[in-house]
């Protein structure tokens, strides 16, 4: 039964002196790739860790990390990626509630070291313990049906849950990946996408059974990483919408050589038609493509190619139609399916989706039902299955007896010219039970109006969609770790005065 260590292995056998990746001024092969995997598990072996055991990773992107995405679960161990932006009595759970006994990290972590038995500093003691131990065997026994990482979900409702995926689930997601963006052993990809995010790792295991190469950054950047495009001929690039506008800004201000790039897709949250326009302006040349899933479905669900294709178009706005080997449905409150064009929570069913929360059997029993994962997300399918996700359930805003959908509300609102960020919400309202509030920070440079915005939101959605109040802010808003805009915390803020 194929496993982690499967394109690991195949990619040592097949492509060993191809470069596997780039990390600064580190080039490492696909053959020296393997070899740091196997003595990455046979030192952290040495230290009593053994399989099934979690092992907790705190770091920036790099190559390291990648050894340890596919070292440890290759040698049995559970990987349990920390979310760097998270604050220490945060981070203190996750490593509590996974049990690691192992912490692999790049930062001071004084909070988390009595917590596990051995902490390994990156780059002294984690090279250390690469130079000192032979490579182990991978692969020992293994089964598709083992863990091999707990995904801690962003905790943007709450204490973050541990989303368990299996050896099984990384690799139907791979295949799934390979064929939902033609990934083949000349492409590059652009690792910038925090990879503690399952989203920023997905694409790496096709890549490597393919001979692809990755190139990483430590963290996102708009000029590092289209320098890094210009530098290395990156191929493909998948950051979430707040990214893809960042790298809009930047490209217009300081254009770079951009012509390797044949794949800009996005992922993670919704993304307003408007700035798919705008990526379309300034990146003419290259394909731009939507990717919808969840950390439970290990990453992709549906993929609409060629997105810059559906501008003025019914599909503007679509998340495309199911990946290979993902079904999807929508359904009423009541189980029922919904009918074409009629908005239902979207669930999922794929060899992809996990098999569960860590320690969490009423988290479980909630999310998955009849062999579907119910998302919590609100959407529709067309009479082509094309999904169009409009809102989460849990932002829907219920304003005198109407649904609004914050999305649609957001798309308005990044359609003027001076909007660089926006969020809709719901607030409490006497009146109505809810109001739509929203909050835009402006473009470095521009400036705008609550009352400027309300009468552009106005030419185009019906008045009880219009934000009631407009909050302009000069910060950035507050954004998780994989770059989604945390409304729970703009909600709290406000409700807080």
């Amino acid at each position: 039964m194929i496993t982690l260590a499967d394109p690991l292995e195949h990619a040592h056998s097949c492509f060993g002196a191809r470069v596997a990746v780039i990390d600064g001024e580190c080039s490492i092969t696909y053959a020296e790739f393997a070899e740091r995997c196997a003595r990455l598990a046979a030192g952290l072996t040495a230290l009593g860790v053994q399989r099934g055991d979690r092992v907790a990773l705190l770091s920036a992107n790099g190559h390291r990390y990648m050894e340890a995405y596919f070292g440890l679960p290759a040698a049995g161990m559970v990987l349990v990626p920390l979310n760097t932006r998270l604050a220490p009595t945060e981070l203190a759970h996750i490593v509590e509630h996974s049990g690691a006994r192992v912490l692999i990290t790049d930062r001071p972590a004084e909070s988390l070291a009595g917590l596990v038995r051995h902490v390994i500093m990156i780059a002294d003691d984690y090279e250390r313990l690469i130079e000192e131990s032979p490579p182990q065997p991978l692969a020992v026994e293994l089964s598709p049906t083992d863990v091999a990482a707990l995904y801690y979900t962003g905790g943007t409702t709450g204490l973050p849950k541990g989303v368990m995926l299996t050896h099984g689930n990384l690799i139907a997601n791979a295949f799934n990946k390979i064929i939902a963006c033609s990934l083949d052993g000349t492409d590059v990809f652009l690792g910038a996408p925090a990879m503690f995010h399952v989203a920023g790792i997905a694409p790496l295991t096709g890549l490597a059974w393919l001979g692809g190469r990755t190139v990483t950054v430590p963290m996102f950047d708009p000029a590092l990483c289209l320098d890094v495009i210009a530098l290395h001929g990156v191929t493909i690039f998948l950051p979430v919408p707040t990214m893809l506008a960042a790298l809009v800004a930047e490209q217009r201000r300081q254009p770079r050589d951009v012509s390797s790039l044949r794949l800009l897709g996005h992922a993670g949250s919704a993304i307003a038609v408007e700035l798919i326009r705008q990526a379309h302006e300034v990146f003419p040349d290259t394909e731009l493509a939507q990717f919808y899933g969840a950390t439970e479905t290990s990453s992709v669900v549906t993929r609409l190619r060629h997105e810059e294709a559906t501008l003025g178009t019914a599909l503007a706005g679509s998340c495309g139609q199911p990946a290979v080997g993902v079904a999807i449905r929508t359904i009423r409150p009541d189980g029922q399916e919904c009918d074409v064009g009629e908005v239902g929570e979207v669930i999922v069913r794929s060899n992809a989706v996990t098999i569960g929360y860590w320690n969490d059997a009423a988290a479980t029993a909630a999310a998955l039902r009849d062999g579907w994962y119910h998302t919590g997300d609100l959407g529709y399918l067309d009479d082509s299955r094309y999904l169009f996700v409009v809102d989460r359930a849990k932002d829907m805003i219920v304003s005198g007896g109407e649904n609004v959908y914050s999305v649609e509300v957001e798309d308005a609102l990044y359609r003027h010219a001076a909007v660089a960020e926006a969020a809709v919400f719901g607030v409490p309202d006497e009146k109505w039970g809810e109001a739509v509030h929203a909050i835009v920070v402006p473009h470095p440079g521009m400036s705008v109006t609550q009352e400027e915005l309300r009468a552009h939101c106005r030419e185009l959605i019906a008045g009880y969609k219009v934000p009631k109040a407009i909050d302009v802010s000069s910060e950035p808003l507050p954004k998780s770790g994989p770059g989604k805009i945390l409304k729970r915390v703009l909600r709290d803020r406000f409700l807080n005065g």
